[in-house]
Formats: structure tokens, sequence, C-alpha cells
């Protein structure tokens, strides 16, 4: 999961960047249309390009893959006007949000203490968009929807049976997004990519299929609560690679709700090692 973050974190950094050169949508058609041969490829290679899946499974990974574009049209609208620290700091309440959920709809025991974390660790996301101050951007709220796609998607994926290829479930991923991209492209227009761009398109679908195949293949294989906490090592890439390409450093607010965040999740995740020792 950590590894994945930072592959993430990455992917996030450069399609800024590109968003100064080129359109939102062209850019997601084409670093899918390089990322889509690899994965291809990886699935042949693997025989996994081809895969007899039940009824179950194959409306799972549908529901995964709408999930995922409704989650990357929210989250790329508010990353190409917000701060890159800020949209990564408001997608970090996904391992609260993701707990939640799970205690909700899976059954999965939660008791007071990490209920407590979690309210706590939402005050630390509203004390980062501050709404109704002057501080507060609308595309606050594209991120947080970001973040209710992202949860839909990380539950269904442990519904998945074990018998799905997590190659498969990316492949299904990656051509459902790049399918946003040639959708959406004739409204948002289109412009010659320079060579920097098409360098920064080739870097990017790299680390997006790496960071997707992690992802996939945590969450089927890690409990949730243990997991999704180490989504917070992305603050720190998010702060690091914020400065240094773009320039951005975030505010003394923008810092305590960050603190907060982290802070909550990290009392969350040993609540969750108490629980289950004392299970065991």
């Amino acid at each position: 999961m950590a590894f994945s973050v930072l592959c993430f974190t990455a992917n996030d950094t450069m399609m800024k960047f590109l968003f100064g050169d080129i359109p939102l949508f062209q850019a997601v058609l084409l670093r899918g249309l390089l990322c889509l041969p690899v994965i291809t490829y990886m699935a042949h290679r693997r025989a996994q390009l081809f895969v007899r899946a039940t009824r179950h499974d194959m409306s799972i990974v549908l529901i995964r893959a709408g999930a995922e574009v409704a989650a990357t049209i929210c989250f790329l609208t508010a990353l190409a006007n917000m701060p890159l620290a800020n949209t990564i700091a408001i997608l970090q309440t996904l391992p609260m949000s993701v707990t939640m959920v799970a205690a909700l709809f899976l059954g999965e025991p939660v008791g007071w203490r990490r209920w407590s974390a979690i309210i706590i660790g939402f005050i630390g996301v509203l004390i980062i968009i501050r709404p109704g101050t002057e501080g507060f951007s609308l595309y606050s709220l594209w991120g947080l929807a970001a973040v209710v796609c992202v949860t839909v998607r990380d539950i269904v994926t442990r519904r998945l049976s074990r018998e799905m290829p997590s190659l498969f479930v990316t492949l299904i991923t990656a051509i459902a997004i790049t399918g946003l991209g040639a959708v959406m492209m004739p409204a948002s227009g289109w412009v010659p990519p320079s060579l920097t761009s098409w360098v920064v398109l080739v870097a990017t679908a790299c680390v997006i299929v790496v960071a997707y195949l992690f992802s996939v293949m945590t969450m089927r294989v890690g409990d949730i609560s243990f997991v999704s906490p180490f989504r917070y090592s992305a603050l720190i890439w998010a702060i690091i690679l914020g400065y240094m390409v773009f320039d951005e450093w975030p505010d003394n607010l923008t810092l305590i709700g960050m603190a907060i965040i982290v802070t909550t999740g990290i009392y969350m995740f040993r609540r969750e090692r108490i629980v289950t020792s004392k299970k065991t």
C-alpha cells in the first residue's frame, strides 16, 4: 500500500503538470492509450487476459470500474484547480471512510474509540477545506466526492472471489478510464502535446499501472483497517513534490488539518491491532 500511494502521488504530480500543457481529458486518454498495451501484455503473459468470470464477479468488476471512472473525474477536476498537497490531504479521509463503511455495511467491528477518531479526523478535513471562509474552494467538494467514489471502489473490491485475477480487474479499470477520456475529449478539445508532455505521459503511464496493480492486490489480501492507514504516506510525498514541482507549500491551517488526520489514522491503526490481538 505504501508503494502504491507513492506511485499514485507521482502520477498525480505529473498529471497536474500536464494540465498546464494539454486539456484534462486529452491527458487521461493519452495516458490510457499508453497504459493499455502494457497491461494487456502483462495479462496475456500470465494467462489472465481472458477470464471465465461468474456473473457475481463480473458485476463487481463493472461496479468497481464505474466507481473508478467517477473518482477519476472528481479527483482530477480538484487536482487541476487546487494545490497538490491540499487535494491529496482531502483524499486521506479515505481510510476513515473505508473503516466507517466497512463497519456499517460489512459488519466489521469498530468500537467507540475508533468512531471518535473518525469524527476527529473529519474535523481535520474541515480545517483543511474551511467551508464558509475565504480559504474555501468549491473544488474541495470535488475532492470529497472522489473520496466517496474511491470508498465504493475499495469496498466492492473486497467482494471479489479469489479466482478473479487482479490483472484482469486492472485491465477492465484501465479500459473504462481510457473510454472516459475518449468520450470527454471532444468537449475539452485537442492540443498537440510537446516533447516534454510525451515524456511525462510515458512516465505517468508506467507508474499508474504499478499503482493500480498494487492497490487491487493489497485491498484483496490485506485487512481493510490494517492496510488503509498506510495511505497517509502520500501526504509526505505530496508536500515534497508540490514544493519541488509547483512551488506550493501548505499554510499553517492545512498542516494542522493534516496532522489531525494522520494522528487519528495512526490511532485507528493502533486500536485495530489491539482489537485483533485480543481476538487471537
